[in-house]
This record gives C-alpha cells, structure tokens and sequence, in this order.
C-alpha cells in the first residue's frame, strides 16, 4: 500500500571518517594542544597585560587565574576526544596563538562543528587565521566526506557572527534560551555550509589565499566575500545570450 508523504531525497551515503591529528597550511599548523608548552603563550595572548581578555566573554570557559589553571584546562582538551582540540601555531610566530576544535562529531549524518574558536591579538585578522578555517572546512568536507559544517555562537557576539558570515557560513536561525552559560541566557545563532555551497566557498578562499592577493606591506587586494561574490555572479557571456532572448 503506497503512502503519499513527502521524503527527503534518497542519499547513497557512507559515514564520514573522524578528524586527523594536524593541519598544515602554508601560513599556520593546527595540531594537537600541548598543555605544557601552550599554556603560557595562550595564557599571554587571552589575558592582560599583554593579550586581550574580551576572548572570553562568550566562550563556554575562561579566563583563568594564572597559567597554571589555564595549564589544567588544557589537559582536559588533551583528553577530550569531542571536542576535538587544536593549538593554532602561525609559521610567522612558532608558538600557540589560538584555539580551535571540531566538536558534535556524527560521522553517521555527515555533519561536524567547529567551534571554541579563539585568535589571539598576533593571529587575529591574519591570512593565517583565515587559513586556519580554510583547512578545518576543507579536511571536513574534501578529506573526511562530511555534507554538513557548522558554526554557532552566542547571537550577542557580534564579531563571531561577522566572521561566520565572511566565512560563508549560511544563517538557518536562532535557537532561543538554548543554554545557560556564565550564569547568563545564551540565545544560539546557528550558521552552516553544506556539501553543495563548498565548491564555491572553497575557490574563493583558495583564491584569496593566493600571494598575490597580497600587496608587499601583507594587505588583501581584494576581499574574501568580494571574491565569493563575484565568483556566484553568472558569467557576462551567459548574462549578454540571457539579454539576446529576451524579446523586444
């Protein structure tokens, strides 16, 4: 007996595989937290008097009372498994400058998050720390066969929405009253790209990446979402036969 409800489209699916270990660009290596060593550069970066303790205001953790309760904090990212952390260590610096991790891992369903993202002051607004999401999008989507990656932030973190955005994550909503952190309300924005947007996403960071996109001083030419843009325009020749048709 045939039932008339609506289905999803079939999916020829086999279970993406778990992240590796280390990510390595041409600007940054992202590689597995080592709490002894990484402690005191990421404690300088995300505290005063020499880093910039706002870090912490949305993040889950943070900040610490020394480089010994940031150190204990560590090992416990060493041991976790989901999440899965990564110190972010620019070639130009040689020392831990940021955190990052995938987390909601369900190879089953094909859908990863990164999250628990944090650019200290010398990484912040870098191509590295461009790069550095570059290389979790292409590990998850081009290595590992995942269809779904994930951003969420605080929908008050206006500057992690921003950079969401610029990433070319989509926004699919804001899940309300979703947690409670720091004894606050947290309200959720939820942002994805899925398998089918990332050609596009991928050619436009590959193509900012590029050294020439770069004057001598390390300035971007052009932007990553003018090129992304650009990129999803038609081709002029398609746009000028689409005019020809068009009768008069």
């Amino acid at each position: 007996m045939a039932i008339n409800q609506p289905l999803g489209d079939p999916v020829s699916w086999s279970a993406a595989s778990l992240p590796g270990p280390s990510l390595h660009g041409t600007r940054v290596l992202l590689r597995p937290v080592d709490a002894q060593a990484d402690a005191p550069p990421l404690y300088a970066a995300s505290h005063s008097p020499t880093g910039d303790p706002t870090i912490w205001t949305y993040l889950f953790d943070g900040p610490y009372d020394g480089v010994g309760q940031m150190r204990g904090a560590l090992d416990e990212a060493v041991a976790s498994e989901d999440p899965r952390f990564f110190s972010i260590v620019p070639f130009s610096v040689g020392t831990a400058a940021g955190i990052a991790s995938y987390l909601r891992i369900e190879p089953a369903h094909g859908s990863i998050e990164i999250g628990n993202i944090w650019f200290g002051p010398e990484l912040r607004r870098t191509a590295a720390a461009t790069e550095a999401i570059y290389l979790l999008a292409h590990h998850a989507f081009d290595e590992l066969g995942y269809r779904r990656l994930e951003w969420r932030c605080n929908a008050l973190n206006a500057p992690s929405r921003r950079a969401a955005e610029r990433f070319g994550f989509s926004f699919e909503g804001t899940f309300r009253c979703h947690q409670v952190v720091k004894g606050r309300n947290r309200d959720t924005a939820w942002y994805a790209i899925i398998a089918d947007d990332w050609p596009l996403i991928q050619s436009a960071f590959q193509r900012w990446l590029q050294p020439t996109n770069f004057d001598a001083d390390g300035t971007q030419r052009r932007s990553l979402v003018e090129i992304r843009t650009e990129a999803s325009r038609p081709a002029s020749s398609d746009r000028v036969a689409s005019r020809a048709t068009v009768p008069r």
